[in-house]
């Protein structure tokens, strides 16, 4: 690998099944390959659209060893017929923190440390912080699923919450830090990112404001198949 790192994050034994319905938003319902209907987490809260089709392959992960769990398989991904998609939305944010330590983003390499999950804003918690000799750079990453001819749209549900996200990354650049918003789309067949506008205009409307205050946008899609992920290109943002 020419002494660069990995940003290869493989899943873990997976098993084959049918989707018959997504319900209560994180349960889904998945036929396995030897006849038996098991009742999945679906660990996605968006709507899923266009990755929640009844009777697509599905790949489920299994948790036997966690005897306090209730639901014992998790959905990782689904074959649509013109990719697969990652719906596991606990994986961007392991995979970028990767990626960005692996030095496979360019955009958000030099700083001396990585950290996850550190409070800030109004009762946030931002997913990624860089930090390098004082100087801060806040990076908020979200799934995306959502693909309609080659574009990658967010989101695809309305989302106060990350209306709020946006909201306080430009305050954080108000104070002098670096602020940027990291879409990765789970899926190989887009070419465009573009803000999902007929869902939720008000979100479309912020994040053109949060470019214009200075708030950085970053699209990138992924290599996907049965064995793992990993980071793959740019897209380009159309705003």
């Amino acid at each position: 690998m020419n002494g660069k790192k990995s940003n290869f994050l493989a899943w873990p034994p997976l098993l084959k099944g049918t989707l018959l319905r997504r319900y209560k938003r994180f349960i889904a319902d998945v036929k396995l390959q030897n006849g038996h209907v098991v009742a999945a987490h679906c660990p996605n809260s968006g709507s899923m659209e266009a990755c929640a089709e009844s009777g697509r392959p599905v790949y489920l992960s299994r948790h036997h060893k966690n005897p306090n769990r209730r639901l014992k398989y998790t959905w990782e991904i689904i074959d649509m017929p013109s990719s697969l998609v990652g719906v596991n939305t606990l994986v961007p944010n392991r995979l970028v923190t990767l990626a960005i330590r692996a030095g496979v983003v360019p955009e958000l390499a030099g700083y001396d440390t990585t950290r996850s999950e550190v409070k800030y804003g109004t009762n946030s918690r931002i997913d990624i912080l860089l930090e390098k000799n004082g100087n801060r750079c806040f990076v908020e990453v979200k799934n995306c699923t959502l693909v309609s001819d080659g574009t990658a749209c967010f989101p695809d549900a309305v989302t106060a919450r990350g209306l709020k996200h946006l909201v306080e990354l430009q305050e954080q650049v108000c104070r002098g830090h670096r602020a940027v918003m990291f879409y990765l789309v789970q899926r190989m067949d887009a070419h465009v990112f573009r803000p999902a506008d007929h869902i939720d205009p008000a979100y479309g409307r912020e994040l053109r404001k949060a470019l214009k205050n200075g708030v950085e946008i970053l699209v990138y899609d992924v290599r996907l198949d049965l064995k793992g992920i990993s980071l793959s290109h740019p897209l380009p943002p159309f705003m």
